[in-house]
């Protein structure tokens, strides 16, 4: 248990992933697209890079669309420790809002939260929280750290400690 005092002197880690790169078939509404070929390729290079340099993650909100669902499937696979995933509909579609309050939702206990979710509601997240602006293409990772309780978190709360696109080598 975390007392109030340690957990105000926490840093906690912000995990952004934009979802793998999806499909667009005919016929299927924008929640339900699948990942397309490349998206279930790259998705695992995500996973891997999330082992090596982030380690331990202690919680996952994924958006409830189909090919965040599809990535967090990929990206699991290449833990070494699986966190309790939650769905959580504000992540869909997305907006920065939307995606902070759900961040500042996260339980005491949880040093490093995961998000799956789309543009260009985790870009404008990024921005807003660090006050860097980025791109985060399909699969990109932006790591975000900052002081204090999840409740903290707010425009200027976060340092953008890592921002990658994972790739195949060529």
């Amino acid at each position: 248990m975390i007392d109030e005092e340690d957990n105000a002197l926490m840093r906690r880690r912000l995990v952004v992933l934009r979802h793998a790169k999806s499909s667009w078939p005919d016929g299927v509404a924008d929640r339900d697209r699948p990942l397309a070929a490349r998206g279930l390729r790259e998705a695992p290079l995500a996973g891997r890079w999330l082992n090596e340099h982030v380690g331990a993650i202690d919680l996952v909100l994924c958006s409830p669309a189909r090919r965040a669902a599809q990535t967090w499937a990929a990206v699991a696979e290449e833990l070494d420790t699986v966190p309790e995933m939650r769905i959580e509909d504000r992540l869909y579609p997305g907006s920065p809002t939307d995606l902070t309050a759900a961040a500042r939702r996260s339980p005491a206990e949880a040093a490093t939260v995961l998000l799956i979710g789309h543009n260009p509601g985790l870009e404008d997240l990024v921005t807003r929280v660090s006050r860097v602006s980025c791109v985060l293409k399909t699969s990109s990772i932006a790591v975000l750290s900052g002081p204090g309780d999840w409740s903290a978190i707010a425009p200027g709360w976060a340092t953008l400690d890592a921002q990658v696109t994972p790739r195949p080598d060529l």
